[in-house]
């Protein structure tokens, strides 16, 4: 079973990853595979060089990510742009290691977490998908805490994504994270025997 793994930024994915992993799922994360398509040498990052400038590489030609953050995040323009970049590289080395996964170990939950699965329009590729939930507010908080931002700043970064509570709609599972850890397993363990995983 291939099913993709969904939330808001701040909502506590990585927890529910890490979770379901130690069940036996298999992961594929996108900002790991979004990390990798960017390492020097790869095709991304050349492009990225030619689109936003040198100014957003360092001196030893790994992306400076603040510094395409500061680009970005204040303009939706140029953050589709770094998109149109990444994105196609980022969805076909996930699909390649989703193949392998489901090829070499049929029998295990394959999970492809990706932040911005509906916003790319990606969940017609899974066959469910999971949304790891927190009311606004909360992700407000957790960001702030998290990377040292303003409220303006966490805010700014979540209207980027698609509304939390749209994507709680479109859900296949909804787990809610804004409790404690053992809430959050509780649910887990709910969702991987209702599955019938082993």
């Amino acid at each position: 079973m291939i099913i993709g793994l969904t939330g808001g930024i701040a909502s506590g994915k990585s927890t529910v990853a890490s979770m379901l992993v130690e069940r036996g799922a298999l992961l594929v994360d996108a900002d790991q595979v979004a990390r990798e398509v960017v390492m020097p040498g790869e095709p991304a990052l050349e492009a990225i060089a030619s689109a936003f400038g040198q100014a957003v590489i360092q001196e030893d030609g790994t992306l400076n990510r603040a510094a395409l953050g500061e680009i970005v995040f204040k303009d939706k323009e140029k953050l589709r742009k770094l998109e149109s970049i990444t994105h196609p590289a980022i969805r076909e080395r996930m699909q390649a290691q989703i193949r392998r996964y489901a090829a070499e170990q049929p029998d295990k939950l394959v999970l492809a977490d990706i932040p911005l699965l509906y916003e790319t329009k990606q969940e017609a590729q899974y066959e469910g998908v999971m949304v790891v939930y927190v009311p606004k507010e909360v992700q407000c908080i957790r960001l702030m805490e998290r990377n040292h931002m303003t409220r303006e700043q966490a805010l700014q970064r979540i209207s980027n994504q698609m509304d939390i509570e749209e994507k709680r709609k479109h859900a296949d599972w909804v787990i809610d994270n804004s409790g404690s850890l053992e809430e959050t397993k509780l649910q887990l363990d709910q969702f991987w025997q209702s599955r019938g995983l082993l």
